[in-house]
């Protein structure tokens, strides 16, 4: 299979600044724009179209309607197999990897130097009504018979209109875009009444090969559509994010079973192939590399569409056989692969992520409409002013991002505690120096169906305990045992961790910041947080005691975070 097309490579090749001059024809028009620091939606667009088949992906979007930034994150570490490869690249090393320049739009879209700046320079990314645009506009190019949308999951819930619609307004949304079928994770959390409502009224599939009930072990959701597209025989497989019971609420979704499930996944891939598939797709939510290590365990996929850890790759990775690509998240990016298909096999392909830039793409009026629709009755309410940033807030990075820092803050100043812990959730939205916080910006980053902030006394070795659970889930050498996210914000606390040691080993030099006094494993400590998976959890909602936190301050300036130390040995 060849990675790019004509036009992929001379795409990335402009953007590098190799052989601009090469680049003619399709594409030194593009060589130029980047150059210019100009962009199109034609460039955007610009694609080397191949096969019979088209697959668009979108996936974990978070409920944001509207452009928005996003940092990509200054750390993604990856341990055995897979330390040092992507989607565990960052900065530069991303940058060299892909053969991107810096202060290149792609560079701005896929990595964090010299994020402000660029931020500045190309503005958001994202917005439904973008990518609906796209989407159209592909559709157009290609034929609806060549064209399969398919959509990733973790779409219904992350803002404030999805709270205050239980999601509905994603739902009615989405229903523009006419995908195909899509796979979910966070859609649980509204419950398992609310999301059977939906998806009965839903007029494409809700897949799920790896749910089952608790009582008959009988599958909840359909595990594979068919399609025919460009006279190919496609199916599309679901799989849900295995860990949800663990990473979110079980009393949520109590007669519900989730796993990886390989094995059932292998029955269904093999029955698909029964049933004449030419092609087999994966749409998933289970991360990058527990993907990576499914595409070796289960054969005859032949691409894997990933979602759930946010990551961004410039177009597909060959893993073997089977084609694998991310798409980001928070509406950023567009996934494309064209399949060339004969003797009933894929024999070529082409693949890109399109990043959505919200400046030169026009708006799709009807969905443009429709995010109106949902979020006029609220805009009062969205656009209200509780404070500025003197600095950039940001989430995403796997020990912390500045929103966390301000959040335990928050919850340190209002719940009266000594430690402060933040899930290491990977959605938010970011802003840029000197911006105002809004209710809209607020609930970005805390919006979610089990909000309350706890106050209650843990142990030191409790405290750790914790720690050392969390960074299992993120740094166990078998991809098969990590549940996504970052690590486990922390405040009033300090402490190192070394990733590429095992459970119970990782954590080490828990001290208190405030006196510097060693965590003593047998002293209690008051500790405040919130998104707890435990039912009946008291406290304000996180959003309301934030609102009340930042409003007080009025202007927010959160320090540099030196608390954790990571450890490479």
């Amino acid at each position: 299979m060849n990675m790019f097309g004509r036009r992929d490579f001379l795409q990335f090749g402009a953007v590098a600044g190799l052989a601009v001059g090469a680049a003619a024809g399709f594409g030194g028009n593009l060589a130029r724009a980047l150059a210019q620091q100009r962009l199109s939606q034609d460039d955007l667009l610009a694609f080397d179209s191949k096969g019979q088949v088209t697959l668009l992906h979108f996936t974990d979007c978070h409920a944001q309607l509207v452009p928005v930034y996003f940092r990509p994150p200054d750390t993604n570490i990856g341990v055995g197999d897979f330390k040092g490869i992507p989607p565990h690249l960052v900065g530069e090393d991303f940058l060299q990897h892909f053969g991107l320049s810096a202060g290149t739009p792609l560079a701005y879209a896929h990595t964090m130097v010299d994020y402000v700046n660029l931020a500045r320079a190309y503005g958001r990314l994202g917005g439904l009504d973008r990518t609906a645009t796209l989407v159209n506009a592909i559709r157009a190019e290609r034929g609806d018979d060549r064209v399969l949308f398919l959509d990733g999951g973790d779409t219904w819930q992350g803002s404030y209109t999805s709270l205050r619609t239980d999601g509905q307004d994603m739902v009615e949304c989405m229903k523009l875009l006419r995908p195909d079928a899509m796979v979910g994770h966070w859609e649980f959390t509204f419950g398992e009444e609310r999301v059977r409502e939906i998806v009965e009224g839903m007029d494409y599939p809700f897949l799920a090969s790896n749910i089952v009930d608790t009582d008959w072990e009988e599958p909840v959701f359909d595990s594979t559509a068919f399609f025919e597209k460009g006279g190919v025989k496609v199916a599309v497989i679901g799989q849900a994010m295995p860990y949800t019971p663990i990473a979110n609420p079980r009393w949520m979704i109590p007669n519900w079973s989730f796993g990886i499930r390989a094995d059932v996944l292998q029955e269904n891939v093999d029955a698909a192939r029964d049933s004449g598939a030419e092609v087999v797709v994966l749409l998933s939510h289970d991360g990058f590399d527990v993907d990576r290590k499914l595409a070796t365990v289960v054969s005859g996929i032949d691409v894997i569409l990933t979602g759930h850890t946010h990551d961004a790759v410039p177009h597909a990775i060959e893993i073997g056989d089977t084609l694998l690509l991310s798409s980001g998240s928070h509406g950023k990016y567009l996934g494309r692969i064209d399949l060339e298909v004969s003797g009933g096999r894929v024999t070529g392909h082409s693949s890109n992520l399109i990043p959505v830039f919200a400046d030169v793409i026009e708006p799709d009026p009807a969905m443009e409409a429709r995010i109106a629709e949902f979020r006029s009755p609220h805009q009062a309410e969205l656009s209200r002013v509780i404070g500025t940033t003197e600095g950039l807030l940001y989430r995403r990075g796997n020990f912390n991002g500045t929103w966390d820092d301000l959040i335990c803050q928050g919850i340190m100043a209002e719940r009266d505690t000594e430690i402060a812990l933040s899930p290491g959730f990977r959605w938010g939205a970011t802003l840029l120096p000197g911006q105002d916080i809004t209710i809209d910006d607020l609930y970005s980053q805390t919006s979610m169906n089990y909000p309350n902030v706890y106050r209650l006394e843990f142990t030191g070795q409790q405290l750790k305990d914790v720690l050392e659970d969390v960074c299992d889930n993120l740094f166990n050498e078998d991809p098969f045992l990590q549940q996504g996210g970052d690590m486990v914000r922390v405040g009033g606390m300090s402490y190192a961790c070394s990733p590429n040691r095992t459970i119970g080993n990782r954590i080490s030099k828990m001290r208190l910041t405030r006196t510097g006094e060693p965590i003593d494993p047998s002293r209690s400590y008051v500790v405040g947080g919130w998104a707890s998976v435990n039912e009946g959890t008291e406290g304000p909602a996180i959003y309301d005691l934030m609102e009340h936190y930042i409003s007080g301050l009025g202007s927010v300036n959160v320090p540099e975070n030196r608390t954790v130390e990571v450890i490479s040995t």
